[in-house]
């Protein structure tokens, strides 16, 4: 009755402070969770589960379960008894052995709570001891912090004393190498001064030498001058004594030039020749001959292609030619052109009068005997420094017998390009060159069979240009 009613007078504060004391206690005794520091503790009630419920089978031992109030129940209940009593004897050793097991679980049982709270008590130490030791570790923390900064520290300077050497050995190298290009370039150098010294001195002498052997080879040039001015002087006399014993016959009539038997000598030209653009083509060789030029005269210029390439580039040009026919043609393109003999035109100009002279396609049908009184017109009429230029079939290229020569009735013969030369230069003309002019071998391909040296030599150009300067 005081229990129940000290129970009565308990507030709810106080049971709820008497369930926490008791929880305490349980806790205290079997520990469970886990431990201060977060160590986990082995969970020991399902085992005190199973030792009640085994203990409570032990205490049923020899007891008789309980039936209903009644005679016959009675009876029962007697019979169980006496029938518990009479094997009591058999179960006595189960008995004991099961009370003996009880209590080696239970032992065992109080042995894991005095582990559990032997864990608790060494969490608890090891945290106290955690706290103690934080400002050690705190401090093992920031020296750990800064051995790692200390090895970075290291590896970095480690990493620039790699590079600051390799750039001082580099440096070092570069001005070895320095040291050495400047000392290979000085001895170059001197030795280019001494060689160049040298060459001076070799060139000085050489030059002293020329010099010497010029003014030795002037006086012979001049010797041999005056020599052949003597032997000229008295070959001379002795023609012109020659000339006065002879009898005095009457000088030929100039010989009249051949007159085509064709009507259209434009279409002989077109046809053998080739066309004005081919023709012009074959003849802008000698525009940068005659460029700068203010007066030049075109003997024999035909349907005027010379004339036209002449105003094609700027170059003031007149041309003559004896047919009334190729003039007007050339007329009606707007060249400066007239039907003149070139004996007479050329007798009629005043002498030096002409920058250049064009002659194509035109010796071969002036008679033999007339050509050096040509070339001898021709040349009295240019300035000095006045250029020349005769084109004509070669005579040294075999094909042109065979082929364009002897297609035009008014050729009177070739003229070999050294006979030429020779008038030339007997008119006082210098400077002569020879151009072979459309090869053979472009007209006739069967020529390419031949060996390129016995080609060259006899089947070149089917014609030539020479010119001359008047000296």
């Amino acid at each position: 009755m005081d229990v129940g009613s000290r129970s009565d007078n308990m507030t709810a504060e106080e049971v709820t402070a008497l369930i926490r004391e008791i929880r305490e206690r349980v806790r205290v005794s079997h520990p469970r969770g886990s431990a201060p520091g977060g160590i986990a503790l082995p969970d020991l009630m399902p085992l005190l589960h199973s030792r009640e419920a085994a203990e409570s089978k032990v205490a049923a031992i020899g007891s008789v379960n309980p039936r209903p109030p009644g005679a016959l129940n009675t009876i029962i209940q007697w019979v169980k008894r006496t029938i518990a009593r009479m094997l009591d004897w058999h179960v006595r050793e189960q008995v004991e052995f099961n009370r003996a097991l009880m209590n080696t679980i239970e032992a065992l049982v109080e042995t894991l709570n005095e582990y559990n709270r032997t864990f608790v008590r060494l969490a608890e130490a090891d945290a106290l001891l955690r706290e103690k030791l934080e400002p050690a570790i705190q401090e093992a923390r920031e020296l750990k912090d800064i051995r790692s900064h200390w090895a970075e520290w290291r590896r970095e300077w480690e990493r620039k004393l790699s590079i600051n050497e390799v750039q001082f050995l580099r440096g070092v190298a570069d001005l070895q190498s320095g040291f050495h290009h400047r000392a290979t370039q000085t001895e170059l150098n001197f030795r280019d001064m001494m060689k160049a010294q040298h060459e001076d001195f070799e060139g000085s002498l050489n030059r002293a030498a020329d010099e010497i052997q010029k003014r030795l080879w002037a006086d012979f040039a001049k010797v041999r001058t005056e020599y052949d001015r003597l032997i000229h002087a008295e070959l001379r006399l002795v023609r012109q004594r020659a000339a006065m014993q002879l009898p005095q016959v009457p000088a030929a009539e100039p010989a009249k030039p051949v007159a085509s038997p064709f009507s259209d000598h434009a279409l002989l030209s077109a046809r053998f020749r080739g066309t004005e653009e081919e023709v012009k083509e074959k003849q802008r060789y000698c525009v940068p001959l005659f460029s700068g030029m203010s007066d030049v005269l075109d003997i024999g210029c035909g349907r005027g292609e010379f004339l036209d390439l002449m105003r094609e580039a700027g170059v003031p040009a007149r041309g003559i030619d004896a047919s009334e026919d190729q003039v007007s043609l050339c007329r009606e393109k707007g060249l400066q052109a007239e039907t003149a003999d070139m004996f007479a035109y050329l007798a009629g100009l005043p002498e030096q009068t002409l920058d250049g002279i064009f002659c194509s396609q035109v010796i071969e049908h002036v008679p033999a005997e007339r050509i050096p009184e040509l070339v001898g017109l021709a040349a009295s009429r240019l300035v000095t420094g006045g250029l020349l230029v005769f084109e004509t079939p070669n005579p040294e290229c075999l094909a042109i017998f065979a082929t364009y020569f002897y297609v035009d009735p008014t050729h009177a013969r070739p003229v070999p390009p050294a006979l030429l030369s020779f008038y030339m230069q007997e008119y006082g003309l210098g400077g002569i060159e020879v151009r072979q002019l459309n090869p053979a071998v472009d007209s006739m391909p069967s020529l390419a069979s031949l060996p390129a040296e016995f080609r060259e030599a006899f089947f070149g150009g089917l014609d030539y240009a020479i010119y001359g300067r008047r000296l």
